[in-house]
């Protein structure tokens, strides 16, 4: 009789890290906090400019966003991954779709971290 090895899914890199989380200001349009667009949670946002919001927590000169709970390089994750503003939305890690993000590498080495691989995704 055959055994079934157990079958894993590898876990994503994005959930061990969270350097961009802790890197970059989140800016965005303060439509996407309308119910009828991306509902990003209005309490946790500060306007800083006229047509632009911020998610508190990243427009300081050491940035960690208020809705990133745990920690950096270990495990990580985001109180609003659902209702997360375009630009997170849009920001890839290194290689997940095949294509190096230097932004990516850039937050994991000023955290301590290596660059993604592309095998970080096998």
């Amino acid at each position: 009789m055959d055994s079934l090895e157990p079958t894993s899914t590898p876990i994503h890199p994005c959930v061990k890290c969270g350097a961009c989380c802790a890197t970059y200001r989140v800016l965005f349009d303060p439509t996407e906090t309308q119910p009828d667009s991306l509902n990003v949670p209005k309490e946790l946002t500060e306007k800083v400019a006229p047509d632009s919001l911020a998610i508190l927590g990243t427009n300081t000169a050491k940035p960690r966003c208020v809705a990133l709970s745990g920690n950096i390089g270990k495990s990580v994750g985001c109180s609003i991954y659902l209702r997360r503003p375009s630009c997170c939305r849009d920001f890839k890690p290194s290689y997940e779709d095949g294509i190096r993000n230097p932004r990516c590498d850039e937050a994991r080495r000023g955290k301590g971290l290596k660059p993604l691989r592309p095998k970080d995704y096998l």
